[in-house]
């Protein structure tokens, strides 16, 4: 284990988790995380997306803190070869990645500056994810702006995009089709 208590912590979101960061590296460590971009979102970096908890580092060890996006994401082992990665070309001789389910991503943890980016790349970022709600077990609607022409007349065409985190629209007015993140 690496470092001890946190010597700051970085705030992606108002209301998402801070990223806890300590030891004598942790802000050169943080810094080379912002880098590393998301496989299946790759306008955003693993930090943006709110999936980086915790940052411990220490001359050439470092431990990193990871919440999945969900149990399932086939995308994790990708990330955290390209966490490895990342790290080792900084000097991290000793990687260490910690993956965490409690408390359960959420995408209220993703920040504005990174919902724009979402946007600005043609992906609807998600809305609220409504907590203390009952999950739904039947289908949900809802209002999905088109992140082209920002109209709210939209269609859902499938529940599943290109992975299964986004679901698959359609802009009436400008008729672009467009994935859309979901909230959890």
């Amino acid at each position: 284990m690496v470092g001890g208590p946190a010597e700051w912590r970085w705030s992606g979101a108002a209301d998402g988790p801070d990223v806890a960061v300590s030891g004598s590296r942790g802000k050169d460590a943080l810094l080379v995380l912002e880098e590393v971009k998301d496989p299946e979102v790759p306008v955003l970096s693993v930090v943006e997306l709110g999936i980086v908890r915790g940052v411990e580092a220490d001359a050439d060890r470092v431990a990193v803190t990871i919440t999945p996006t969900y149990s399932g994401c086939p995308a994790m082992k990708t990330i955290e070869d390209d966490v490895r990665g990342a790290l080792g070309r900084a000097g991290f001789e000793s990687i260490e990645i910690r993956t965490v389910y409690s408390p359960a991503w959420t995408t209220d943890w993703i920040p504005e500056p990174a919902r724009e980016k979402l946007r600005a790349y043609g992906i609807a970022p998600p809305g609220a994810a409504a907590a203390g709600e009952p999950v739904p077990l039947g289908r949900t609607v809802r209002a999905v702006k088109c992140p082209y022409c920002i109209s709210p007349d939209t269609a859902l065409q499938s529940e599943f995009g290109s992975t299964a985190c986004k679901s698959l629209y359609v802009c009436r007015s400008c008729k672009l089709p467009f994935e859309h993140f979901k909230s959890f």
